[in-house]
């Protein structure tokens, strides 16, 4: 036996059983021996048998304090930082409860006692799609009062868009405005949030927690059974390298769009990416695009810089704070007064950083375009591939993102590097990126409806490829949109496979440019709003992917449209119907 020994041995166990609780025991802290009696007899309880002497805590418990931590997401950060709370929280003495923004009956939060809210920006000022309804129920006219719940907001953004962190503030401002009382400041946090929001979650926990320390062993334990409904294998988030193994354009030669299927095998094995994740490319700047910077700052022989500007920094985005920093850390009075006066807003409208430094010419440092600049983030995209049909690859449909604008050619930073300097044989630094909230059906028998234009017909061939593979029984309904016919039917021969082999059962196109009258996907959701009302009071999963600025806008009202006709609801009572099919999961989105 350990020298630590813990286990009498009259235990229930053999000798090496007890050597091996000895040894994990034994270097165990105090709470994390309190941690696992309580979880111990949660199990038991759970199982129905009665806790044993020996799984009561020596030291007399207390209640833990009940903690409320809202959320709402777009691309799963906020959730993540949800996830984040509620760990740091239970060992710190509260009682913590995870509650999506789409799950939220308002009616709750009267209740909340303490109360922590992430939330993130979507696009130019909006809520995440799946947060809409809750969103506009808490600041609409019937809201409940909130007298007597202390709150904290965090608030995630993207500095490159004008309405910074609007839902944040927004939600902050609200709470206040119905009683709650602010307990610890907001913060308003760009795409490098991962430190400052860590030490925002300490400074919250410490304003929020109870004036006296709990007395006692105060331990919260989740009992979820392992393989439960919501459980699903942990992901690694760390990056790893992958090598390009297929890189071809989709589009014909004619097109005026370049859509790139891109192929990547991981050396160790897949990870246990599901139908609905996503893959971060971690991608490089445009190497003429460095250069003229580093021309523009004086800074051409710096080497190191270079290196740093082409992987490390992010050089494309402009913002207000951006220009703020600039003439903070150069002490450009003309780039001051350009903040000051207001233009600076309307400026930046579909300008970079060259622009700023050849609008505001002064020979800068190293130092300066770190200050000025943010580290250069992961760009996500849908995976299009099952690991069931695929193995170990991973695929992923990247649609080049070129334009200009004020006489200067642009280009998105991942896809174009993706389709101008990405060939087969090269390596890739990536990380998968779970989206749990955008799953196919638990029942392989339940029938499935994706509206996929464009890229985002991606995620659709991931459940078509396992559906194909599970040899699920349920039907499957693909609505899909691009230009022309002729040149833009993305992955068309495997849609028509597909239709062959039963994985798909039925798919309808809307090509917009192949006529005088422009058409698109809600247009043929209106075509077929009987049959799509017929597969949804049937039980089907309704799921959108793409353009969620007007698109994903515009089949929502394609689906009201059809509740209404096929059913002579009333606009409103066809909403709620919609609502209702979200609230169930039945309405999903992954939209961008």
């Amino acid at each position: 036996m350990s020298k630590t020994a813990l286990l009498p041995r009259t235990a229930p166990f053999g000798d090496q059983e007890r050597a091996h609780l000895d040894a994990a025991l034994g270097a165990a802290t105090p709470i994390q021996r309190a941690w696992l009696t309580g979880f111990l007899a949660g199990l038991d309880a759970a199982a129905g048998q009665p806790a044993t002497a020996a799984a009561v805590p020596a030291a007399p418990s207390k209640a833990a304090e009940p903690l409320t931590i809202l959320f709402a997401s777009e691309s799963g950060n906020s959730e993540k930082l949800a996830g984040d709370v509620a760990k740091l929280a239970r060992k710190q003495g509260f009682k913590p409860k995870i509650v999506d923004f789409a799950e939220l009956d308002l009616a709750t939060l009267p209740k909340a006692g303490k109360l922590v809210a992430i939330a993130a920006t979507w696009g130019e000022g909006e809520p995440p799609a799946r947060a809409v309804r809750a969103y506009g129920e808490l600041m609409g006219e019937a809201a409940p009062r909130l007298d007597g719940v202390e709150f904290g907001v965090l608030a995630l953004g993207d500095t490159s868009y004008a309405e910074f962190c609007a839902i944040g503030k927004a939600l902050d401002a609200r709470f206040e405005a119905l009683g709650a009382k602010r307990a610890y400041d907001r913060a308003d946090l760009d795409l490098d949030f991962e430190k400052p929001a860590a030490d925002w979650i300490k400074g919250a926990l410490k304003a929020l927690a109870p004036a006296e320390a709990p007395a006692g062993n105060v331990v919260a334990v989740d009992f979820r059974a392992a393989g439960g409904e919501d459980e699903e294998a942990e992901v690694s988030r760390e990056p790893v390298t992958v090598e390009v193994i297929d890189h071809v354009n989709l589009n014909s030669s004619r097109s005026d769009k370049e859509t790139i299927h891109l192929a990547l095998e991981f050396e160790d094995g897949a990870p246990a990416y599901e139908p609905g994740d996503s893959l971060e490319i971690f991608p490089e700047n445009d190497p003429q695009l460095v250069e003229d910077i580093l021309k523009a700052a004086g800074l051409s022989g710096d080497e190191a810089l270079r290196k740093a500007l082409l992987s490390e920094r992010d050089i494309t985005t402009l913002s207000v704070t951006t220009i703020e920093r600039f003439a903070n850390a150069t002490g450009h009075a003309d780039a001051q007064k350009f903040v000051e006066s207001g233009e600076a807003k309307a400026w930046i409208e579909g300008r970079h950083l060259i622009d700023l430094l050849e609008r505001f010419p002064v020979t800068l440092t190293a130092d300066h375009l770190n200050t000025v600049t943010r580290p250069l983030p992961p760009r996500a995209y849908s995976i299009a591939s099952s690991r069931k049909e695929v193995g170990d690859e991973v695929h992923l449909t990247v649609a080049a993102v070129r334009y200009e604008t004020h006489g200067r050619a642009r280009s998105g930073v991942a896809s174009v590097h993706v389709a101008d300097r990405i060939k087969n044989g090269a390596k890739l630094r990536v990380r998968v990126k779970p989206n749990k909230h955008f799953r196919l059906p638990a029942d392989p028998a339940t029938d499935i409806i994706m509206v996929g234009p464009g890229t985002g017909v991606a995620p659709f061939r991931a459940f078509v490829q396992e559906r194909r593979a599970t040899e699920a029984p349920g039907r499957s309904w693909l609505f899909f949109g691009d230009r022309h016919f002729t040149h833009d039917f993305l992955y068309q021969l495997e849609w028509q496979d597909a239709l062959e082999d039963g994985s798909l059962s039925q798919i309808d196109v809307a090509f917009s440019r192949d006529q005088p009258e422009k058409i698109y996907v809600q247009d043929r959701i209106d075509a077929h709003a009987a049959e799509v009302v017929a597969w949804l009071d049937g039980g089907a999963h309704f799921y959108i992917c793409g353009d969620a600025k007007n698109m994903a806008k515009d089949v929502h009202a394609a689906v009201v449209r059809a509740f209404q006709t096929v059913k002579g609801l009333s606009a409103a009572d066809a909403e709620a119907h919609v609502a209702g099919l979200e609230r169930a999961k039945r309405y999903q989105q992954d939209v961008y």
